[in-house]
Formats: C-alpha cells, structure tokens, sequence
C-alpha cells in the first residue's frame, strides 16, 4: 500500500509502472539528502512542539542508522515501495511505531522532493566546481609551460597569423572563467530552503522554516510557498545552463583537438596507452576521448532546451510533469563529470610540438607581421598591405623578422595572473 493509497484500492500495475517511470532509479541518488532533509524538519518538528523530544531522539538515531547504510552502499529500495521518501518513513514506522509515523506532518512529498534535489544539485555544483577548478589549473599550467611554442592561428579554417601554445590553453582557461560565473549564480539558485512550502501553499502547524534552512546549511529559503514549488525546474534549467557553458567550451575545445592530432597538422599527440586503434589499419592513433567529450558535452549543451520544453507552459503549482527533470538532468550531470575528469587526465599526458611555424608551407602566416613592419617604418598601412598582398600574388613574399606582441592578451603578454584573479573572484560564489 502506498502512503497516499486510500483504504484497500487496487492500483493498476501500468498505471504504477507509468507514473513512477525511472525515479527510482534516481531516487538513490537523492537517498542521502532525503535523510538530511528528514533530519532537519524532525528536528524542528520537536523545536515548535510538534514532535516530543523523547520521539525526536529516537527518529534521530534510526535515521543516522539509514544514512550509516546509504553512505556504506548498504541501502536498496525495496521492490514493493513507491520511492525513497515513503521508504524511509516505512522504515521508520517498523522500527519506531507511531513516532514514524509523525514525521510527514507539515509536508509533502512534494517539497520532500524539492528540497532533496536543492540538496543535490548544490552538493553537485560544488564538485563540478572542483573539477573545473582542476581543468583550469591544468590549462594554465599548460600555457605557462608552452608559451614560447608558436602555432598556426586560423580563421575560415585558412592560415592567418602565428598563435601559440600558451595564447591557445590560455584561452580554454579564460573560457571556463566565465563559465564558472554561470556555475555559480547556478549555485545561488540551488542554495534555497523550499522544505516547509508543503504542497505549495503551506501549513497550518507553526513551522519554522528558519530553522531548516540553517540546519540545511541553505544560503537563504524559498520565501514563498507557491514560488518554492515553481522554483522546481527553474532551478534545474539554470543548472544546464550552466553545464551547457562548460560543455561548450569543452566541446570546442575538443575539436581543436582532434584536429591538431590529424597526421595533416600533427600539432599535438598523446602516449597510445590513451588513445585508440583500428582493426584493419595499423598505423591509427584515434582521439576517441575527445571525440566521445565532444559527443557527450553537444549532448549536454541540447539539455536547458529539453527543460524549458518539459515546464514551459505549466501553470503554478506542482505538476507530475516535473518528476521527468530528474531523467533530463541527473545524467547530464554524470557525463558532465566524466567529461572533465577525463579532460583533465589527458591534458596531464599531452605531447607538444615545438619548431612548427619553421615549415615554409606556414610562411603566410607572418603577412601581418610584414605590413605592421612597413607601416612602423613609415609606410601608410594601406600602401603597406599592397605592397605585401603583391609580394604573396607573385611569390616573393618572405619574413625573417622577429615576433613584437606586448599588448594585453597577446602571445608575448598572455595575462595569466590577471586571469587566475577573475577565477578567484568568481569562487567567491561559492562560499
């Protein structure tokens, strides 16, 4: 019998099989969280004098016994329970008599359902967090290490003037910058208490929502109890958001790769033991990580989209529609993961290529160089470019100059502390 079911009635095992669809699936990765959540409004259930102490310390302890199992991975949904809500009031009630059964009052599923996903997109934002963190240590370490290495710039896909190493990871990691901005406003949005909006329009009992968003370590609650409902999905949507700026830059960043590993540019390579083959040809060396990293990150970038579909048109209130945000987000997060981690450890094995530009086919890279040379000597920049456009058209063009970039963001100026600055700034987010 469910918690809702009514007296003895029979319901349909494809009604049942519909509605709870994969949320059991994801119900344990919210099991954590329900528990804390549980933790926190029994807690203060007994502060308002809803719940006698003497209960509140028992349901105190069983549920640290039920958190003890979902840590250790000790813990499993049992086939005949709806999901991990009713399960660990259950669970309770068997252990506890009629103090289990005092733990719903003053919520609802609903907001049960609210405040674990808050908890777990927040705990979620923090270790992507982390990990992008790591990427961008990486890519700047990188920058910093490679600077001096020049590279082909392109534009149109056509050669148009030297780049390096450095500008290239540099920019990557100024990249992830801005996306961490949007983590963190992602973040802002995930660290408010909806726990107490009941079923979206309060309670009766004299809740102290307050407190559970202290308890919760929350950075603020969902004031209103209407909004703390509609704020499921949103909530989610600005969460892909966010994941979908990272999965752009690591997606773009990503087919440079490939393309720089092509035997065509040969910029850059990695040990076999991180690429892959082929089965008939031998001498294949394929960047499947970064080609898979592409794949899943233009997954990931489709996912605010799938979100403002599913809710766009709901009206207030809570709708069965919102449960599907779970099976749209939730692996999307898991690929997000994957994708940095996996970034990461490739970047730590990266091969460089040094003396590329000293290639005679890269020679048109150096025109600007040429026309900037002429116009310091005097010659109008106009007259300048001519005068270089008809050395290239008749095949006399040539360069044995010196590289002279000094501004701000350029190739001898790439501006690495004042970048790793804006990192910090935006961290602070966070905290």
């Amino acid at each position: 019998m469910k918690l809702w079911q009514k007296n003895n009635t029979v319901i349909s095992d494809k009604v049942q099989q519909f509605t709870v669809g994969r949320d059991r699936e994801f119900d344990m990765l919210l099991a954590p969280y329900d528990v804390q959540g549980s933790l926190a409004h029994t807690a203060m259930l007994a502060k308002v004098g809803l719940l006698p102490n003497d209960e509140y310390e028992l349901i105190k302890k069983e549920l640290g016994k039920i958190l003890e199992d979902i840590q250790q991975g000790d813990f499993l949904l049992r086939d005949d329970v709806e999901d991990i809500h009713s399960q660990i009031e259950i669970m309770l009630t068997e252990e506890l008599g009629d103090a289990g059964k005092k733990i719903h009052s003053g919520r609802s599923r609903n907001d049960q359902v609210a405040v674990d996903i808050k908890l777990y997109l927040r705990a979620e934002i923090l270790l992507i967090k982390d990990f992008v963190v790591s990427l961008f240590n990486t890519l700047q370490q990188l920058s910093e290490q490679h600077k001096e290495k020049l590279l082909p710039g392109y534009t149109h896909l056509q050669l148009a003037m030297p780049s390096s190493f450095g500008l290239w990871f540099g920019a990557y990691a100024e990249s992830l910058v801005d996306d961490v901005s949007l983590l963190g406003t992602a973040y802002k949005m995930a660290n408010k208490n909806p726990l107490g909006s009941g079923a979206g329009y309060g309670s009766s009992f004299p809740l102290d929502r307050t407190f559970t968003t202290q308890q919760l370590n929350f950075g603020s609650l969902h004031y209103n109890s209407v909004y703390a409902q509609m704020s499921r999905g949103k909530t989610e949507r600005y969460v892909a958001v966010a994941l979908s700026s990272i999965a752009a830059t690591l997606s773009r960043f990503s087919m440079d790769v490939c393309q720089y590993m092509n035997q065509n540019f040969g910029f850059i390579t990695f040990p076999d033991a991180l690429t892959t083959g082929s089965s008939i040809m031998p001498h294949k060396k394929n960047p499947d990580v970064f080609e898979l990293v592409r794949g899943k990150c233009n997954r990931i970038q489709a996912t605010p989209n799938e979100l403002t579909l599913l809710i766009n048109n709901l009206p207030s209130g809570y709708h069965r529609d919102m449960q599907l945000t779970k099976e749209i987000l939730f692996p999307a997060i898991e690929d997000m993961k994957a994708c940095l981690q996996m970034t990461s450890l490739m970047l730590e094995h990266i091969i460089v290529k040094d003396n590329i530009l000293n290639d005679d086919k890269y020679k048109y890279l150096f025109t600007v160089e040429q026309v900037n040379a002429l116009t310091n000597s005097g010659v109008p920049f106009r007259d300048a470019y001519k005068q270089v456009a008809n050395e290239v058209e008749n095949g006399t063009f040539s360069f044995t100059g010196d590289l002279h970039h000094t501004h701000e963001g350029s190739i001898g100026n790439l501006c690495t502390d004042e970048i790793k600055r804006m990192m910090a700034d935006n961290l602070t987010a966070f905290q």
